[in-house]
């Protein structure tokens, strides 16, 4: 497991991925404490583009892959795996830590419904923590996964930025509406009990489902 970390998380990736939120949180300004879902989910999308991106391209580009390949793909399978959980969990961290430097640097107004405010406050924090934790693993599987297929971090790199910036655009928002993978960013801030943007995450842990089975055969076929 130790390997796998040094592998999944090189000093490298670690440092943008401090230097991402430090100066997210710093230059995009916020008024209100929601919104730091909605300023945080999008870019966090793509950090994770990045980071995933050669989760297993570095076996190419390290001139590993012969010897790679001398494994049994259940073996291969396993470390990749790992290697996402690692990332992602990561992410995860960061994005919790990247809510909390909103507050620390920008002090935003708390939401207050006539109820305890902390009450508020932690929900809300907790459906952030929710949807950001989909958006990560979807866009990272995606970002791997077109990486995985044409042996090219680059290409899946760019095949996620082309989605990225459909769907986080108005026309995304107006022809998806619910169903649009960044839901959380477009929800109705104004209406807290309205929990259709739920439904963008179900599209995102389906795809994923979808992606981890087919990630085997691209490995077998193109590892």
């Amino acid at each position: 497991m130790k390997y796998e970390v040094k592998i999944s998380l090189p000093v490298y990736k670690i440092s943008y991925a401090v230097f991402f939120i430090v100066m997210l949180s710093l230059v995009r300004g916020v008024t209100d404490s929601y919104e730091i879902g909605i300023a945080s989910e999008a870019p966090m999308a793509m950090l994770a583009v990045c980071v995933f991106a050669d989760t297993y391209t570095k076996e190419i580009t390290s001139m590993r892959s012969e010897i790679w390949r001398l494994r049994p793909l259940k073996k291969r399978m396993y470390s990749i795996y790992r290697r996402i959980v690692i990332q992602w969990i990561f992410l995860l961290f960061a994005a919790v830590v990247g809510y909390g430097l909103f507050f620390l640097f920008q002090n935003p107004r708390t939401i207050d419904m006539g109820q305890n405010s902390l009450e508020n406050e932690t929900g809300q924090f907790f459906i952030y923590l929710s949807a950001i934790a989909v958006t990560l693993l979807f866009w990272g599987l995606l970002s791997n996964l077109l990486s995985c297929l044409f042996r090219n971090m680059w290409i899946g790199i760019g095949g996620c930025l082309i989605l990225w910036l459909t769907a986080n655009s108005s026309i995304g928002d107006k022809y998806l509406g619910a169903w649009n993978l960044f839901s959380y960013t477009f929800r109705d801030v104004e209406n807290s009990g309205d929990f259709r943007w739920i439904c963008g995450k179900i599209v995102c842990i389906c795809v994923d489902v979808i992606m981890m089975a087919m990630l085997p055969n691209i490995i077998r076929k193109r590892g």
